[in-house]
């Protein structure tokens, strides 16, 4: 029992390592290419954000758009984790979502200081109140599919009880997915929308 808790943290530490390495080198690219990414018409420009407080929502269309974004990467996540690329896409996935998180809030805050902050933070609430939690579950979650699979003595891929425990695991990942998707095409925009006024 000690030995598996210590193999659960180990992989913990594994995921963080790539995200903080991600977030360092989001941080990074922002900062290097300011000149280019940061100009008049790069990421987060003034124009497009006084464009976005005329523009009208179609909650509908935003839903499916962003759900087919999440449950999409989430599904395949879970396919490759079947397969021998199944680690080398958790840590991926881990570098990758620390590269976003350092160059969204980075570009943010180099273009309006304190107000690029907040207007983050609005940007992702409450929408990552799901999303996040979701995350963390979903990478131990095919780190075991793949050990369970791949790894001789850790699980019996053939045990129904592990594969139905897996599902039902699965199942209520999906689930805070949905709900954080709903939350993001029907919330999250009125509350941007409502902050650039005061922007």
């Amino acid at each position: 029992m000690q030995l598996s808790g210590r193999r659960f943290l180990s992989g913990e530490r594994t995921f963080l390592t790539f995200f903080v390495v991600g977030l360092v080198a989001g941080m990074f690219i922002v900062n290097i290419g300011k000149s280019i990414l940061l100009g008049d018409t790069g990421l987060f420009n003034e124009h497009t954000l006084y464009q976005m407080k005329d523009m009208s929502l179609d909650g509908n269309a935003l839903f499916c758009y962003v759900f087919r974004k999440r449950i999409g990467r989430l599904l395949i996540l879970a396919v490759i984790s079947t397969t021998y690329l199944g680690m080398a896409a958790c840590m991926g996935a881990a570098l990758w979502y620390g590269m976003s998180a350092g160059a969204f809030l980075t570009a943010l805050a180099l273009r309006y200081g304190l107000k690029g902050i907040l207007l983050a933070l609005v940007s992702i609430f409450p929408q990552y109140l799901l999303y996040v939690p979701a995350v963390l579950a979903m990478l131990p979650w095919c780190r075991e599919l793949f050990r369970g699979i791949y790894v001789r003595g850790d699980f019996s891929a053939g045990d129904k009880g592990f594969l139905l425990k897996k599902a039902g695991r699965l199942a209520g990942i999906l689930a805070a997915v949905i709900t954080g998707c709903l939350l993001e095409g029907y919330i999250n925009p009125w509350l941007v929308l409502g902050f650039l006024k005061i922007f």
